[in-house]
């Protein structure tokens, strides 16, 4: 047996708190009975949810920014501004190919999947679904996210490569721990002489600045450019599109 709302959320029906709101509205039946806040299921129990759920989470969107130096991708904190407050009909790309139209109500909830540090720029996602959220940032996530990393080696700025120890390259790979925890396997490749390119599945606090940190080199620009199978591409920076319909993570 365990708690519906985690049930709900491990079948992929939403997040623990939408359910939770589900059940408060008597939106959600549990074996044809109307199911109450709490409630423990079995595994076998056959959940049913209102069309009025349905309708209400097919309202949802979820946005993808390319967000540049200077913001933060949370909560407004020492003064600096939350990425969200760049989400408006100004700063919505000519080029999104979907047909989704502005409204306010859209900022509702509206929550960033992850972190990209106040320094770095590049694809920031925001959600109003509890299911995305949980997809990119869950426990259970196995959504890989890439990035393109510019550093230096000491006084060395140019030619980085060449300078680089080639076993340190490996530590990157795997090897290294933050806060007392070893980090998943990542992928490191030189991009080109000053350019490396990390692809990793996990998203500890400014975890590349602290892995090349543990290596010796400093990192002097970051830019994420994919998160799964969604791209930044053509984004321009401080520019945003909605996540299309046939686009999935």
């Amino acid at each position: 047996m365990q708690r519906l709302n985690k049930r709900m959320a491990e079948l992929g029906l939403c997040s623990r708190r939408e359910a939770d709101a589900w059940i408060e509205r008597g939106w959600v039946r549990v074996d044809g009975q109307v199911a109450v806040m709490g409630q423990q299921v079995a595994a076998h129990a056959h959940i049913d949810i209102d069309r009025a759920a349905q309708g209400q989470q097919r309202e949802q969107v979820t946005i993808v920014l390319h967000k540049p130096m200077g913001y933060v991708s949370g909560q407004a904190e020492d003064g600096h501004t939350p990425a969200v407050a760049l989400i408006g009909p100004r700063t919505h790309w000519a080029g999104d190919a979907s047909r989704t139209r502005f409204s306010p109500a859209q900022l509702r909830g509206l929550a960033p999947c992850g972190r990209l540090d106040i320094d770095s720029v590049g694809l920031l996602v925001l959600t109003q679904d509890g299911r995305v959220a949980r997809q990119l940032i869950g426990e259970d996530s196995t959504i890989d996210k890439e990035y393109l990393v510019r550093v230096q080696y000491g006084d060395v700025a140019q030619e980085v490569r060449t300078a680089f120890p080639a076993q340190q390259l490996e530590r990157l790979r795997h090897g290294l721990s933050l806060d007392g925890q070893p980090l998943k396997p990542a992928q490191v490749e030189w991009q080109n002489a000053e350019q490396l390119r990390f692809v990793l599945t996990e998203g500890k606090k400014r975890q590349i600045r602290r892995m090349c940190e543990q290596v010796g080199l400093k990192v002097v620009g970051l830019k994420r450019i994919r998160i799964g199978r969604v791209l930044l591409g053509q984004l321009p920076v401080g520019q945003w599109r909605y996540l299309g319909p046939g686009e999935r993570f």
